[in-house]
């Protein structure tokens, strides 16, 4: 056990505060059992790091990080480890990676039940099953989802500011104010692109010139072993998943032709859907649908984007259509807090109530004529006025 404490010291001493993920203030940190779930290199670690630093930092002696994937649960498991934590006086364990150790969810339940005097905090793959029937934790634990960065968050690292974050009906109610506000401190168009293409994920900072190669090892790792791992997907069929990415990113956002589809890479309807549906649990993909409600992994979405805009840039280069950019970019953005669905008249209706049609400056009404709750996301703008909003701004909404 001491080596774990002085691998966590050292992590603890090397982690910077200068900037922290909002989300770190939208969670209920009293809570005993805390879930946190997203995509591989969103930041998850980071995240639990900090907020050991900043809130703990007086009793590092109660406070233990380890990581699950740690090959010292080789030998030894994790119940045997908190067992010895808890008798020296712990107080606050934060497990990462909770989906390489098996037996996870069973093993937690069981330290939740049996040590009532310990708060635990878990990350894991967006793929994370909380709900099963060998240890149901959703009565147990508050779960949050992390996203990638928002187009808020990469302007405060980019310029060290503070902007903040809006409500949807504050950005449509006052869009003209918070646009005038925002743009009287930075010109947000000349980052825009940039972060379209190189600002979602945390890492783009680390090393930039190998940042679409580290986005690329993202995907692989989560198509051949966290798929594998969390949804029994079978690694000899793993190229077909990387096909049918392929596939998606030529004409994403698209609506699916599952014969065609399955034509031309060779697999049966069902196995497609079920595919589609798994690549959009790993946040690879948004699937999205005109009715979303009791969605099953057998049902054909009405439209398929990848899940941002870096993913684009990063499996298809500069040949990038700013059209599907642009609307990927607003699904992605809203969907973190908003229901995002497929409209009949529009490109989407958000929550059943919103309706929005995306596009360049230039860009007329003639597809919201006559609709209640409608407005034009414009891009290349920087002021919106009476419905028409800048697409940016967007951004801002977590």
């Amino acid at each position: 056990m001491e080596q774990i404490i002085e691998k966590f010291r050292k992590r603890i001493a090397n982690t910077e505060t200068i900037f922290v993920r909002s989300i770190m203030y939208h969670i209920n940190w009293e809570a005993r059992l805390i879930g946190l779930k997203g995509a591989r290199g969103v930041g998850k670690t980071t995240l639990l790091l900090q907020y050991i630093k900043l809130n703990h930092a007086h009793e590092l002696d109660k406070t233990l990080y380890i990581s699950l994937d740690n090959i010292w649960f080789a030998d030894n498991k994790l119940i045997d480890l908190v067992d010895l934590f808890v008798k020296r006086g712990g107080k606050y364990l934060f497990l990462d990676e909770v989906h390489k150790y098996a037996n996870w969810s069973v093993e937690i339940k069981n330290i939740y039940d049996d040590y009532p005097e310990l708060k635990v905090v878990f990350t894991g793959s967006s793929l994370l099953e909380i709900l099963n029937a060998r240890a149901d934790l959703s009565r147990r634990a508050v779960i949050y989802n992390m996203q990638g960065l928002s187009f808020r968050e990469y302007l405060n690292i980019e310029l060290n500011i503070n902007l903040k974050s809006y409500t949807l009906d504050e950005l449509i109610l006052g869009q003209a104010e918070i646009s005038k506000e925002i743009v009287s401190q930075l010109k947000p168009l000349q980052y825009f692109e940039t972060y379209l293409q190189k600002g979602y994920y945390p890492f783009y900072r680390e090393v930039p010139n190998l940042y679409y190669s580290r986005l690329e090892e993202v995907i692989n790792m989560i198509l051949e072993i966290e798929l594998p791992l969390l949804r029994n997907v079978n690694v000899t069929n793993v190229p077909k998943l990387k096909q049918l990415i392929y596939v998606v990113t030529e004409s994403a956002p698209f609506t699916p032709n599952i014969s065609k589809i399955s034509e031309r890479i060779g697999i049966n309807r069902e196995t497609i859907l079920s595919y589609l549906y798994y690549l959009n649990e790993a946040h690879l993909l948004f699937s999205s649908y005109k009715n979303a409600k009791g969605i099953t992994a057998l049902q054909k979405p009405d439209k398929l984007f990848l899940e941002n805009t870096n993913l684009m840039y990063a499996i298809n280069g500069r040949s990038v259509n700013i059209g599907n950019a642009r609307e990927t970019f607003f699904a992605n953005q809203l969907r973190n807090n908003h229901l995002v669905e497929i409209s009949n008249q529009t490109d989407f209706i958000v929550d059943k109530k919103y309706s929005f049609e995306i596009g360049g400056k230039n860009k007329n009404k003639s597809q919201i004529e006559g609709l209640n709750d409608s407005f034009i996301a414009l891009d290349n703008i920087e002021y919106g006025f009476e419905n028409k909003i800048p697409l940016w701004i967007f951004g801002f909404l977590y």
